[in-house]
């Protein structure tokens, strides 16, 4: 049984900092594309970063050069480092696991089969 476990969120004034963290498990973590995404009350949830089995990452235009994805794959981890927050970044973050991932058009999806996510961490940024 696949379970993907989110913490760390919160609320943080605007250009604060937050780590999310996801443990995962039921599965052989490193071999799957693990990805953040982030949901608003009445939007489409959408993709924030991505890092696949190879370790190459991904992240969508608005939040480069201020989040990081990381994965410590002994620990079955994933991680999103979140600086210089935005109230735009205020949402539910989830994390996914898919067998493969891609970015186009800033756009980022999975493909390739079953994606299995997490029930969420709430992030709120006060300005």
């Amino acid at each position: 049984q696949v379970q993907l476990m989110e913490s760390g969120g919160g609320t943080v004034q605007s250009g604060g900092s937050l780590r999310l963290s996801c443990v995962a498990s039921g599965f052989t973590y490193g071999t799957y594309c693990m990805a953040w995404l982030r949901e608003v009350p009445g939007k489409v949830r959408k993709g924030v970063a991505t890092i696949e089995s190879g370790g190459r990452t991904n992240y969508v235009d608005s939040v480069k050069g201020r989040f990081t994805i990381s994965q410590d794959n002994g620990a079955n981890t994933l991680y999103l480092q979140m600086n210089s927050l935005k109230p735009e970044d205020t949402a539910m973050y989830f994390c996914a696991a898919g067998p493969k991932c891609a970015k186009s058009n800033d756009v980022i999806y999975f493909f390739g089969g079953t994606v299995y996510w997490g029930q969420g961490t709430q992030v709120t940024v006060s300005s």
